[in-house]
């Protein structure tokens, strides 16, 4: 078969009209043809000058090939493509009707943004460029999309707009000016509201919803769930412990929630994710048991306690108490570190209240049982001086195990204000075991209890009535303390001085003096001896006194045996 050219079957058209010229053909053609016109055709041919269109009526049109050249050169338009044209001329120079394609685009558009605008519709438009203030968008023609009225909400990077699509709403035309202002905005706030309407409809408690996070603060996330906001608390969002929303949720999530309460007056919304899913608490009595050794991480501390995670929802708390045999500690961070891994024993479980009571130390051997076999009271020890307070030493027995040595065991005989007046921190020292107590854990010692307590069996070596010496070691208002022996003295109260001859200079007593006195009391418990000089001379004379001061029997003798002696030596 022989292809016959384009032109060959124009004429063969032309040639089947016999009774008429082609001259008087193609004028009737135009005549049928309006300027202003828009009209359908078909290419048939492309030139580099023009495009060819076949617009009915037994007649063609040419249309500039520069309105079909795209922004790389190309032309964008092929031989059997229909298209819509305007008529500009009816007839050129050549024979052929003027067309655009350009314009009948824009007069199809302005049609079609006229009917949008009263409908009260919407245009599907291209943000094709960012400008100042906005974007310009390609609806067919040039309109431009005010920045405020892209999006409902703060855009955050403007240029991820750019080359997208979307409906739009026309807010203002004018055909002459060929101006036009679009609101992506207005179309979604309209939308918001017939989805809020329904939402709100069918708003229950108990009701499960699909949700956007819209926001995050420190106490929750907002939840759009279908045009209204629920608030989505920090407790509410798992059953383990988070320490800030952002730990799980990010803005713009999709959520599954549950509406855990509803005010219609207040419009307030309540949301929860944890209780989609069980509560561990509910499931602890099959899993745990008193006795079992767990793992756990440290995920907080109170002043006395540690805190764990055994799982998401379920925590624990190791008491400061229980976090070690030997170690003497004020917080519990001082043993273990946040987000440590330990294995602690389960002690008690309550699961109507939700807590668990772990011990750590109970998972080494009690070393409190061997310390009271090796240390049993009365036996001695040494070791250093680790602290020393206004209450006495503490005293290292072995290493994390202190023994206390109170103020009033150092000394049987020394007045001690302070234990720093005696000891250094760091000095070795030998104590003697008084008590172990396994509760508290606490050692008792005694350095005093080295030597013999010189007040056992005072008032034997001591009896009242029995005459006295010593040497006079100090001197306050209410009397005279005498030295009768190391770690004993006796007071001599002021009205006990007696009545010595000689001038009131020679009667009062000094440091050092060496005198003779009555026992009048003694007070084992308190450790006190009361003695009297006065006593003494109302029964025997000064040189009777001094005499038995140098008795090799003295001071075993009583004021009986005195006056014996003196009547003896008188007969």
């Amino acid at each position: 078969m022989v292809d016959r050219s384009k032109n060959e079957e124009k004429h063969d058209i032309y040639n089947e009209v016999e009774e008429e010229s082609f001259e008087e053909l193609f004028s009737k053609s135009i005549k049928r043809v309006e300027e202003g016109e828009i009209l359908r055709g078909t290419v048939i041919k492309i030139n580099p000058e023009y495009v060819v269109v076949d617009i009915g009526y037994k007649c063609e049109g040419q249309i500039p090939v520069f309105e079909f050249i795209d922004q790389d050169g190309k032309i964008q338009i092929k031989e059997g493509d229909k298209i819509d044209v305007f008529v500009e001329r009816k007839e050129t120079e050549d024979g052929y009707v003027l067309l655009s394609k350009q314009k009948a685009s824009k007069f199809k558009i302005w049609e079609t943004i006229e009917k949008v605008i009263k409908e009260n519709g919407s245009i599907e438009g291209k943000i094709v460029e960012r400008v100042k203030g906005g974007f310009i968008v390609d609806i067919g023609a040039k309109a431009f999309l005010p920045g405020s009225q892209a999006d409902i909400k703060p855009i955050k990077d403007f240029d991820s707009l750019v080359g997208k699509s979307f409906q739009f709403k026309i807010l203002k035309a004018n055909r002459k000016k060929t101006n036009i202002i679009v609101s992506r905005k207005a179309l979604l706030e309209e939308e918001r509201d017939r989805i809020r309407k329904r939402t709100i409809e069918s708003l229950r408690e108990g009701l499960i919803v699909d949700g956007i996070v819209k926001n995050i603060t420190d106490y929750g996330a907002f939840i759009d769930i279908g045009g209204v906001d629920g608030l989505l608390h920090i407790s509410d969002i798992s059953w383990g412990r988070i320490s800030h929303p952002s730990d799980i949720l990010s803005i713009g999530d999709c959520v599954k929630v549950i509406v855990t309460k509803y005010d219609r007056k207040s419009g307030r919304v309540s949301l929860g994710m944890k209780q989609l899913m069980q509560d561990p608490w509910e499931s602890v009595d099959s899993k745990y048991r008193v006795g079992m050794q767990v793992k756990a991480k440290v995920i907080g501390f109170s002043d006395d306690s540690a805190i764990v995670e055994i799982e998401p929802g379920i925590e624990g708390k190791i008491h400061i108490s229980d976090l070690t045999w030997t170690k003497k500690v004020k917080y519990p961070y001082q043993i273990v570190s946040m987000g440590e891994i330990i294995n602690p024993v389960i002690m008690d479980i309550n699961r109507e209240s939700k807590k668990m009571i772990l011990g750590l130390k109970q998972t080494q051997p009690d070393p409190w049982i061997r310390i009271m076999k090796k240390y049993p009271p009365g036996s001695k020890i040494k070791g250093r001086i680790r602290k020393i307070t206004d209450f006495g030493i503490f005293v290292e027995i072995e290493e994390g195990i202190d023994g206390l040595v109170h103020i009033s065991d150092i000394s049987w005989t020394q007045r001690i204000k302070h234990p720093s007046e005696i000891f250094k921190k760091g000095e070795v020292v030998e104590a003697v075991v008084l008590q172990i107590e396994r509760e508290s854990e606490k050692i008792s010692l005694g350095i005093k209890q080295l030597e013999k307590n010189p007040w056992e069996n005072i008032r034997e070596r001591y009896p009242v009535s029995s005459v006295v010496r010593g040497r006079v070691r100090s001197i306050t208002e209410f009397g005279a303390f005498v030295e009768l022996e190391p770690g004993v003295e006796g007071l001599v109260h002021v009205s006990e001085f007696g009545k010595a001859k000689g001038s009131q200079k020679e009667n009062v007593l000094k440091v050092d003096d060496e005198i003779a006195a009555v026992v009048t009391s003694v007070n084992e418990r308190e450790r006190k001896i009361s003695l009297s000089i006065r006593a003494l001379e109302e029964k025997i004379t000064r040189e009777e006194i001094e005499e038995f001061l140098r008795s090799q029997e003295f001071p075993k003798i009583t004021i009986g045996d005195l006056i014996k002696a003196r009547q003896k030596r008188k007969s």
